[in-house]
């Protein structure tokens, strides 16, 4: 597969990049001994020890990379930059962190700044030369895969930048395999149809073919099993998010197959934790520090110009349309008929400072009792009046999906600390 391609391009990539960190690293020392220091005592076995540190950090930036977003020969300097520096702040850091947590104050400092640029560099080299430069050792002769493309042409002009991205690694495009029509080809050979599949492998070589639609004739199912009779890889390029006009997400569990319309990352109980542990240190700060000095501005500023409550309370709805109690400082005049309806820029219902308070979104500090409270979180879709709920669920297709996690404080909305409109 050419997952398996990419994923060990990148780790032959890291290979080679542990034994330039190595090779680096001693050359570093021979040079500190013999030009510095030559009368020094060298320590090898520490000396190995920070060696092997700053592999293990190296690795573990490799591991925490996404592989699904990291392809080694993409041509993009600021990608490489940035990728170097990455792995030099990971190595260099956990090197650091040992030598902080043991105390260990054996290495050369002079050593130590000479190395760091110098590993920044050869980092960057490798990302640069090396790719290309494996891939072309690896990926050629009798690994190269000749390409049949069984599909409609527009379909396949679709994939033109990535079957060139590909060709790096030895996907080469005989042609297009495709019925009568009337579309036009690009550049691709049309090379027949696909009745004529068995000829047209044998003529040419093919050693792959891609399906570019979900087989639905009887004429796809016999290419599939011409691909096993005949010895060649077949990949299918799967259509379902234009047939279900949504994204789609694989998943396997159980040994079972699914699909599913989203990524939900909440649905990790680490990620939850996280989340969570993050919502209550920020509140407790808000309500402790923040809370108490706003709270007596807005009580001074509601006596002299709209007496009443502090606090304005309505119902909202949370997570799975779960009912809860927001809280909010009140910028409206008490006992307002319209209170339901969303307030505008000029708004009469709105006292002269609640105007101030709610454009830089002040009055939302007592919301962090609720997110203390587990019914909200910092970061989330606005929670909205109950009736808004209902007219905006006819207007959007999908409005309650919203209702999967928590509301937040600030979301995708509100932006600058100015008040979204909906």
């Amino acid at each position: 597969m050419l997952t398996q391609r990419s994923e060990g391009l990148r780790r032959l990539l890291l290979i080679c990049q542990i034994w330039i960190t190595a090779g680096l690293f001693w050359l570093g020392v021979w040079v500190m001994v013999k030009f510095y220091s030559p009368s020094g005592e060298l320590t090898w076995r520490r000396y190995s020890i920070y060696c092997v540190l700053l592999v293990l950090g190296l690795t573990l930036e490799y591991l925490g990379r996404d592989s699904a977003r990291d392809y080694p020969l993409q041509t993009d300097l600021l990608r490489e930059h940035r990728v170097s520096l990455r792995q030099a702040i990971a190595s260099i850091g956990t090197l650091v962190i040992y030598l902080i947590a043991t105390k260990d104050g054996f290495i050369s400092r002079v050593f130590l700044f000479n190395f760091v640029p110098c590993f920044y560099l050869a980092l960057l080299f490798s990302h640069h030369y090396l790719p290309p430069f494996l891939a072309r050792r690896f990926f050629k002769g009798i690994r190269a895969e000749k390409t049949l493309l069984v599909g409609s042409p527009a379909r396949a002009g679709q994939l033109h930048n990535w079957l060139q991205q590909k060709s790096e690694i030895g996907l080469h495009t005989a042609g297009l395999i495709c019925p009568p029509t009337v579309e036009q080809a690009s550049d691709l050979p049309i090379l027949g149809q696909p009745e004529d599949f068995d000829r047209i492998v044998r003529d040419c070589g093919a050693t792959q073919a891609i399906l570019l639609e979900f087989p639905r004739t009887e004429s796809d199912r016999a290419i599939i099993d011409a691909c096993d009779e005949l010895g060649v890889r077949l990949i299918i390029l799967s259509d379902l998010e234009e047939t279900l006009h949504h994204p789609v997400v694989h998943f396997e569990d159980g040994g079972f197959r699914f699909m599913a319309l989203r990524e939900e990352p909440l649905e990790n109980p680490l990620n939850r934790f996280v989340k969570r542990a993050i919502d209550i240190v920020v509140s407790v700060f808000v309500l402790i520090v923040v809370f108490p000095v706003v709270a007596i501005i807005i009580w001074i500023t509601q006596r002299l110009q709209s007496p009443g409550p502090l606090f304005h309370r309505q119902v909202r709805a949370g997570i799975q349309n779960r009912r809860f109690t927001i809280y909010k400082f009140r910028t409206m005049r008490p006992d307002d008929d319209r209170i339901a309806r969303q307030a505008s820029g000029a708004d009469d219902r709105v006292y002269p400072l609640g105007r101030f308070f709610r454009k830089f979104s002040i009055d939302e500090i007592p919301q962090f009792w609720n997110v203390l409270r587990g019914e909200m979180s910092i970061v989330g879709p606005r929670p909205h009046l109950l009736e808004h709920n209902a007219e905006f669920a006819k207007l959007m297709a999908g409005y309650h999906v919203r209702a999967f996690v928590k509301p937040g404080i600030t979301g995708y909305h509100v932006r600058a600390f100015v008040k979204p409109g909906i």
